[in-house]
């Protein structure tokens, strides 16, 4: 017989890796059983896999980039409920990338929105709308509710979280994270391999790695990842193939390049016993240095108004700059204002381009890279310096809203 080409891909098609999540449903109906008919006839999930699929709960924190398309793909493949946990209102910069939402849905809650959308891809879902930030005091009770967490969160604080809830109540999670244009994809779960303190024991330092908002992302990689996010659920709760426990996946899409690296148990990690007081305070937002430097030298948004006007009629002098990114100065800026990225503080560039015999006023997208700045420029002997608290988004909202949002 001529030799099978899909062996090698069958070396875990005999005995699950780790036991399915969840126990079937006992029955489909008969429209389920035609809207799932191309699942039902892969030997793999068959009918057993599509009850457990049935009979799943699943939480999905956050309706954004990455939950976007996992809600969507977790609903059209029949996951019987669906949590949705998420705070925040649909924004227009949202839909470059959020295809759950849409233009009539702005300004509309995200949990809300995704509901409506989960409900259109399939009414055979339940989904339990969590219009609300997840905490300290609800992530217990909320986890409690379900067999699977899939984290599509984009900050440190609440993937640390999120972490310590799974780990103290024995929950599987599959995690994903994206910038530019590269994600990574792993599953967590600390009775069956590492967990996220394994990958990352700390936070990095902060200003060292910006946020989507800051960096941008390429709006098709949401779908890229989380794609890869659902099919690591769904191979959980039926059981079947290889989950990424233990390995991190990553994915270059520029170089469209995947690559897989193994991850270990930290002999030396402590173990979670309970939940951290204060999450924020544990991955800072800004370093020591610029809250220090920040304390006595942020100004508003109004007050800046003022000073730019009282410059204009030459009863001030100060320089305005900008420390954001070119692409973002060509997006919108505050008038008057000059442009040296935060990098050519960091690097000393910046002190070259500065006087000496004038107040230097920084301000970024919303005030935490202003401070960074801020810091470096009070080392320097800048003592008279300030940033704007708020800067950019406070700007467009408070002073300006005919310029666009980002």
């Amino acid at each position: 017989m001529p030799p099978d080409p899909f062996a090698p891909h069958r070396k875990h098609r005999g005995e699950p890796v780790v036991a399915p999540l969840v126990e079937p449903a006992d029955e489909l109906t008969i429209d389920e059983v035609r809207r799932y008919s191309r699942h039902l006839i892969i030997p793999d999930v068959g009918m057993t896999g599509q009850k457990r699929l049935k009979n799943a709960k699943v939480l999905v924190i956050g309706a954004g980039g990455l939950g976007s398309p996992a809600l969507l793909y977790l609903a059209a493949a029949g996951v019987g409920t669906l949590g949705i946990i998420d705070d925040d209102v649909v924004d227009e910069s949202n839909l470059q990338r959020q295809i759950i939402h849409g233009q009539s849905d702005i300004d509309k809650p995200k949990a809300e929105s995704a509901a409506a959308s989960v409900a259109e891809t399939n009414p055979y879902v339940k989904t339990i709308v969590h219009n609300e930030r997840l905490d300290n005091d609800n992530v217990l009770e909320i986890f409690s509710q379900y067999d699977l967490i899939v984290d599509g969160t984009d900050n440190f604080a609440t993937r640390y979280l999120v972490n310590d809830a799974a780990v103290l109540l024995g929950k599987p999670y599959v995690w994903g994270s994206i910038y530019r244009f590269e994600g990574q994809v792993s599953v967590f779960w600390a009775q069956e391999g590492p967990q996220y303190r394994d990958l990352y024991p700390e936070p990095p330092p902060p200003g060292m790695v910006p946020s989507c908002a800051e960096g941008g992302v390429l709006g098709v990689l949401c779908a890229s990842i989380g794609s890869i996010m659902v099919t690591e659920a769904i191979k959980l709760i039926t059981g079947i193939g290889d989950p990424l426990i233990g390995r991190l996946m990553v994915y270059d899409a520029l170089e469209m390049r995947y690559s897989t690296l193994n991850i270990r148990r930290d002999p030396t990690g402590v173990p979670i016993t309970g939940l951290m007081d204060d999450y924020e305070a544990f991955c800072g937002a800004i370093s020591e240095e610029a809250a220090e430097a920040a304390a006595d030298s942020t100004i508003s948004v109004t007050t800046l108004d003022g000073w730019l006007k009282e410059r204009n009629d030459g009863g001030r002098d100060f320089v305005l700059v900008d420390v954001r990114e070119p692409g973002e100065y060509e997006i919108n800026k505050i008038p008057g204002s000059i442009l040296i990225p935060k990098g050519e503080f960091l690097n000393g560039k910046a002190l070259e381009q500065l006087p000496g015999d004038k107040q230097i006023v920084l301000h970024c997208k919303s005030g935490v890279r202003s401070a960074e700045a801020l810091a470096v420029l009070k080392g320097a002997g800048y003592k008279d310096s300030v940033h704007v608290g708020g800067g950019v988004v406070a700007w467009v909202n408070q002073i300006d809203p005919s310029q666009p949002s980002y």
